[in-house]
């Protein structure tokens, strides 16, 4: 019987990866279709998206059997539980970069973007696509990213920045477009923090000290 849960548990890691992968894989093509206007790469990104839910249920399946008939204790309940969230948050950040390659479909063939608003967004999305890729690590071997803060930091600039550049684009630039470059920068500014909750799980599997217990600068900032 313990033979069995783990190799369940080693699959569920294994499945968790692969998905880190996915949403890796999604924020680099959507941050591609930004900076190319590319419509095939927003494709790739919705069916990546599919892929990642398809993979979530899976999850959620597989942690709910293990659940109902492993009955784990102590530390091998800690490791479903927090399996189960982390697919939830690589799930969401599938659903946030469907999101932002939607807004490159509806406007192609033109850009979403240019000038300092194409920048500071191109500059969110490989800010997003470096911290999933660390993700896949963190997920993979079991250990969190020491400077999500820091990466935190920098996304919250660069959104103080695209929103500098929206307040100084032309003054014909319909106010729904605004918000929609606006939408599309929280989207990416979410997916790093998604990614910075999946650090903290980690943590939690090791430590047994709860996300919201953990002081991160990321969340609190200092003054």
């Amino acid at each position: 019987m313990r033979t069995q849960f783990t190799r369940e548990l080693v699959a569920l890691t294994q499945d968790l990866t692969q998905m880190c992968r996915l949403a890796h894989d999604a924020a680099e093509r959507v941050t591609h279709a930004l900076a190319a206007a590319d419509l095939a790469a927003t494709y790739e990104v919705f069916a990546l998206d599919e892929q990642l839910q398809k993979m979530y249920a899976a999850c959620e399946a597989r942690t709910v059997v293990l659940l109902a008939l492993q009955a784990p204790v102590a530390r091998d309940l800690r490791h479903v539980v927090t399996a189960i969230q982390i697919a939830g948050e690589l799930s969401r950040i599938g659903r946030l970069t469907s999101g932002v390659a939607d807004q490159v479909y509806r406007a192609h063939p033109e850009p979403v973007a240019r000038g300092p608003v194409a920048d500071a967004i191109g500059a969110m999305g490989r800010l997003a696509t470096a911290r999933t890729a660390i993700a896949v690590d963190g997920v993979a071997n079991g250990r969190p990213a020491t400077d999500h803060a820091a990466a935190g930091t920098e996304m919250r600039e660069l959104h103080g920045q695209l929103r500098s550049a929206l307040a100084d684009s032309p003054a014909d630039r319909p106010i729904g477009a605004a918000i929609d470059l606006a939408l599309l920068g929280h989207h990416l500014e979410r997916c790093v923090d998604h990614t910075g909750r999946i650090d903290r799980l980690i943590r939690f599997l090791e430590t047994g000290v709860p996300p919201t217990a953990q002081r991160e600068a990321a969340d609190t900032p200092v003054e």
